[in-house]
C-alpha cells in the first residue's frame, strides 16, 4: 500500500502568512500615506481618500505578492523533489488518492495516467492544491 510522505512545503501557512504581509504593509503604508496626505499643502478629504486608497493598493499588492513567491518557491521544491525520486513520487500521488478514498490498486492506476502525461501539474494540483487557473497574480 502506498505511503504519504511527509515534506516541508510551505503552501499550508501561506494564509497566515498574507494576513501578517498585509496587516504589516497595510498598517505602515496607511499611516505613512495618510499622514503624508493630511500634512500636504491645502490637503482636502479627497486627497486623504486617494493617499488611503492607494496605500491600500499596494499593501494587497505586496501581500498577493508574497504569497505568490511561496507557491513559486514549493513549485521549484517540487520540481527538485520529482527529478531526485520519480517512483517515490509516484507513490506519493497514489497515497494521495488513497487518503481520497480510492482503494489502493485504483490509486496506483490512476496515479499513471497524470504522472505520464504532466507529473509537476499533477503534483502541484493534488498534492499542493495550486492551479493553472488558480495561481496568484499581484497585479
Amino acid at each position: 500500500m502506498p505511503v504519504l510522505r511527509e515534506e516541508q512545503h510551505r503552501i499550508g501557512r501561506i494564509g497566515w502568512l498574507r494576513a501578517a504581509v498585509l496587516g504589516a504593509n497595510d498598517g505602515i503604508l496607511s499611516t505613512a500615506s495618510l499622514v503624508l496626505g493630511v500634512a500636504a499643502a491645502h490637503a482636502t478629504h479627497s486627497n486623504v481618500l486617494v493617499a488611503g486608497s492607494m496605500s491600500m493598493a499596494a499593501g494587497e499588492y505586496v501581500s498577493v505578492h508574497s504569497q505568490a513567491d511561496t507557491e513559486q518557491a514549493d513549485l521549484k521544491q517540487e520540481r527538485a523533489e520529482l527529478k531526485a525520486d520519480d517512483k517515490g513520487k509516484h507513490e506519493e500521488l497514489a497515497a494521495i488518492y488513497v487518503a481520497r478514498g480510492l482503494g489502493p490498486a485504483l490509486a496506483k492506476q490512476v496515479a499513471e495516467k497524470p504522472m505520464a502525461h504532466d507529473a509537476m501539474a499533477a503534483h502541484a494540483r493534488d498534492e499542493l492544491g495550486i492551479s493553472k487557473t488558480l495561481t496568484l497574480r499581484p497585479l
